[in-house]
Formats: C-alpha cells, structure tokens, sequence
C-alpha cells in the first residue's frame, strides 16, 4: 500500500497549490486554449464518505482541505446557470471487471460510504452513476455534456491519479477543452498529485486554480 499524506489541509492548500502548479507550468503545452466559463461545464467526481470518511480504508487524508473549493465552484456554476455534473463510483462483482481483480474490493450501492458527502449534495445537481475510473464510459455525460452546447469541461475530484485523470484524458479524446483544477483535486500523496499534473499538461489538459476558474467565471 502506498503511503498517505495529508499534502493539502486547509491551513497550508493555497501554499501547496502554488507550488504544485510551479513544477508544473514547464510541462504545460504551449496552445491557444483559453477557458471560456460560459462554454464550460464543471465535473465533480466521485466526492463520496467512501475517500471522506477517516474510518474508511480508501480515506483521502487532503480531500477535506478540497471539499470547501468544490462547494465554491459549485454555487459559482449554479449562480451563472452553468452546467455542474456530479458523479458517484459504484460496482457489483459483475461490472466491476478490472477494478475488482485489481484492489480486491468494489463499492457498493448498500454500502453507506458510497454516498456522497452531504456538503456537497445539492438537488439542482445531477448525479452520474459510472463503474470505470472514466466517468465516460457507458454513461451519458457525454450527451449532457453535448446537449448543453459544452465545450470545456472543469474537473475536480478524487482521486487525482485514478477518475479525474483518466476522465481528463477521456474527455480530451472526445474534443473538449480540459482544466484540471489543481486544488480541487486530490489522492494519497502529493507525489501522485504531481505526476498526473505533469502529464496532463503535457498532453491533455491545463492545471488551473479554484480562484482563477471563480475569477474567470464571474468575470463573464
């Protein structure tokens, strides 16, 4: 098991934020995409007691810290009318496929940690139920992606490495413009944070920063 640790709390995030972003700005690819909040839709993945809960064994020690950014985002979505898609991991032994050979454990609808966390429910959200760490596959966020003229999407979530970069890579391979919030993400230690934004600034999408998307959108 990889070792966990609380990189972000809500004392030093803005801190690490910044200097997560720093050894990230050599990697990012020159290009001329500029985020345009009003073609853009924000994805909250996976924020479930399953990866909040400090009893669970999938605890995100840095996801509390995250949590607050997220409800942020979320109002400033809602308050411009602009779409918010939340989704929430859930498994049988069926539909599991990989995910179960590989961690041995699934997350069930019965079990009470897979809800998602009460801060962030909200009834004017909808909610996405996915099986895969690509919250693309055999759902329809696409189509309502599609259907609400969307050509951005925002992503923040968890965990870092896993669902929200595979979702970043997914999206980009179905031609959105993606931004990777750096301090609306998180995952087990700050090494694997690093990592998947280094690589997707490389090839998929732009780190960018909880105030900057707020500033941005309420700019419009």
């Amino acid at each position: 098991m990889q070792t966990k640790e609380t990189y972000y709390t809500l004392e030093n995030i803005d801190q690490q934020a910044e200097k997560l972003l720093q050894k990230t700005k050599p990697y990012i690819k020159k290009n001329n995409v500029v985020f345009k909040s009003e073609k853009s839709a924000l994805l909250v993945l996976d924020m479930q007691k399953y990866f909040l809960d400090e009893n669970s064994h999938a605890f995100i020690p840095s996801a509390k810290a995250i949590t607050p950014r997220i409800k942020k985002l979320q109002n400033t979505y809602l308050k411009k009318g602009l779409p918010v898609v939340q989704t929430r991991h859930l498994n049988t032994k069926n539909n599991a496929k990989s995910m179960n050979r590989w961690w041995n454990d699934i997350i069930t609808k019965d079990n009470p940690l897979s809800q998602i966390t009460e801060e962030l429910l909200s009834k004017k959200i909808p909610v996405i139920n996915k099986t895969q760490y690509d919250a693309f596959l055999k759902t329809d966020l696409n189509k309502r992606l599609k259907n609400n003229n969307v050509q951005q999407i925002v992503v923040t979530g968890v965990m870092t490495h896993l669902c929200c970069e595979t979702t970043a890579r997914s999206a980009f391979m179905r031609g959105f413009d993606v931004f990777f919030v750096v301090d609306g993400t998180a995952t087990y230690n700050k090494t694997f944070h690093l990592s998947t934004l280094v690589n997707l600034a490389h090839g998929f999408a732009i780190p960018i920063t909880t105030k900057e998307v707020i500033q941005k959108t309420m700019e419009n």
